[in-house]
This record gives C-alpha cells, sequence and structure tokens, in this order.
C-alpha cells in the first residue's frame, strides 16, 4: 500500500489516504510518486506529498497536523513547548526525560519534568 499526505498552501497535513501500489506503477511496473499524487489529485483534489508507514522516507510518518518542510524534505510534528529544539522530525525537551521507569509531564516554566 502507498501513503499520501495531502498538504494545504501552509504545508500542514490535513489528511493521510492510503492507496493500491498499482495506482502508483508506471509502464514499466516501477513506483512513481508523481503518478501516486496525480492519482489522489484526481480523487480528491489538492496538492499530495508520498509518506512512508515505516517512515523509510521524508523522518516520519506523516500525521494530521503535522508540516511539511520542503527545504528538509521532511515531516515535522507540531513543536509542543517553546523551549524544545528540532532534530529532525521530532521535538526534544531541553532536559532529558527521566530514566527511572516514573510518569513525567514537562514544566515549561519550571523547564523540568514534574513526576505525575
Amino acid at each position: 500500500m502507498a501513503h499520501f499526505a495531502e498538504i494545504d498552501s501552509t504545508n500542514k497535513v490535513l489528511r493521510v489516504v492510503v492507496i493500491a501500489n498499482a495506482d502508483i506503477m508506471d509502464e514499466e511496473g516501477n513506483e512513481s510518486e508523481k503518478i501516486g499524487q496525480d492519482f489522489c489529485q484526481s480523487l480528491y483534489g489538492g496538492q499530495w506529498i508520498q509518506t512512508s508507514y515505516n517512515a523509510t522516507i521524508r523522518g516520519k510518518y506523516a500525521g494530521i497536523g503535522d508540516t511539511y518542510n520542503e527545504a528538509e524534505d521532511i515531516f515535522i510534528t507540531p513543536q509542543p513547548h517553546p523551549s524544545w529544539t528540532r532534530m529532525g522530525s521530532y521535538w526534544n525537551a531541553p532536559v532529558p526525560y527521566p530514566a527511572d521507569g516514573k510518569f513525567y509531564e514537562w514544566n515549561e516554566t519550571q523547564l523540568r519534568w514534574d513526576a505525575v
């Protein structure tokens, strides 16, 4: 199966659809993203970018609300907190998550993990 994300004019992911691999094949039997984009556009309209369920292309599997970064050719999750910095498709807290097996939530005011 092939997966395609619809993006809006700001490159935000609106939805992700699954289509048959046969719908992205050229005459020689090779997969073509362009053919898949055209196929999705013919069915739904909009602008489409291929994504990979196994995250083998574009950093991560696209999700609704993610953003497609054209310069890096990756999908990026929304920034969870202002203090977090991005590495590739994901955001990292300025302090690593504790590895003691307990549950924590991020405290943006104190810039720390608080036990819950």
